[in-house]
């Protein structure tokens, strides 16, 4: 079995909403795990987390 790394983790907060925004923007948002507005959810700093905030950066930010 691999072992689990103790990866580096990234706060994204989301806030903005996404109503007037195309179906694929709204799928990103709720693959991220936010359901309401101002919330802050904790992911893993993987390359496909990354992509993910890429595609929306006008609907979430990453907090320090």
């Amino acid at each position: 079995m691999a072992e689990k790394n103790t990866s580096a983790k990234i706060r994204i907060e989301y806030y903005r909403s996404a109503i007037c925004t195309p179906v694929k923007h709204k799928r990103v948002v709720k693959g991220l795990g936010f359901t309401r507005l101002q919330q802050i959810v904790e992911r893993e700093d993987t390359p496909s987390v990354r992509g993910m905030v890429k595609v929306i950066p006008h609907l979430v930010r990453i907090v320090d």
